[in-house]
């Protein structure tokens, strides 16, 4: 995963790299048309897809692979899932707390240099296979930034957009655990604009009629509101797919 796009050179330079380190491997894409920087984006997708490969697969996430004053990349081990990234918060995105104490691989030094960087990734994934990566010393990732968490208020729950997708149904940064830990069974509404309340959850698009609102716990396990075949982000009145304007913007669940 990157934010590269794909009208540059960058993505296949890093593949062909990947490749002369694991030349048997298949190299699948989760996504390069993140929105540059936006790590918060980065992690919703890379929490969507990880799951749906097999175990041992190892998950590359190129983005802002150099920030901060000490770039470093870490390899981390997940559920027999392995993802190496940089020390910039996204795996803290990504998994929260849920996840064992990440593996620093390799700390870079002035001038910078992506080739570096990749080959660091290539490098790194031929140790895998061995047991407890020994070749490389363990710590514990200072990353701190998290996920914008939903607050429980005396009215409700205040939940954060955390992703549109390309179909505009607007997803929110709750799961459903913590949904029904904080709702603990009791009965909810979501206003939108120009839309009756949503009062209960759907387990499918077509469960409302067409051009209704309604509210899903999506693959991904968040919540999403959603238009039975229309776009939800513009006939809300959120944005639309293509527009920043939605990002971190508040909704709120009544109770």
């Amino acid at each position: 995963m990157s934010d590269f796009g794909t009208r540059d050179a960058s993505l296949s330079v890093a593949k062909a790299t990947l490749m002369r380190y694991s030349p048997a491997s298949p190299i699948v894409d989760i996504s390069h048309n993140v929105i540059q920087y936006d790590l918060q984006q980065a992690a919703y997708l890379l929490a969507s897809a990880y799951t749906h490969f097999p175990q041992g697969t190892v998950n590359i996430v190129m983005m802002d692979v150099f920030a901060g004053n000490n770039p470093r990349m870490l390899l981390v081990e997940k559920d027999g899932y392995y993802f190496i990234a940089p020390d910039n918060g996204i795996l803290s995105l990504t998994f929260g707390t849920e996840f064992g104490s990440p593996l620093l691989c390799f700390e870079f030094s002035k001038p910078y240099n992506f080739s570096e960087w990749i080959n660091s990734a290539g490098k790194v994934i031929g140790t895998i296979p061995q047991k407890g990566h020994t070749k490389y010393s363990g710590c514990e990732a200072k990353s701190a930034r998290r996920l914008m968490q939903p607050q429980l208020t005396l009215h409700g729950i205040d939940c954060n957009i955390l992703y549109v997708d390309r179909y505009e149904n607007v997803v929110l940064d709750i799961t459903r655990k913590q949904f029904d830990e904080l709702a603990q069974g009791r009965p909810f509404k979501i206003k939108i604009m120009r839309m009756d309340d949503i009062t209960t959850i759907s387990r499918n698009y077509n469960d409302v009629p067409e051009g209704e609102a309604l509210c899903r716990f999506n693959n991904a396990g968040f919540l999403e509101l959603a238009l039975n075949h229309a776009p939800a982000a513009t006939l809300l009145g959120l944005g639309s797919y293509n527009s920043g304007s939605i990002r971190y913007q508040t909704i709120r669940i009544f109770f």
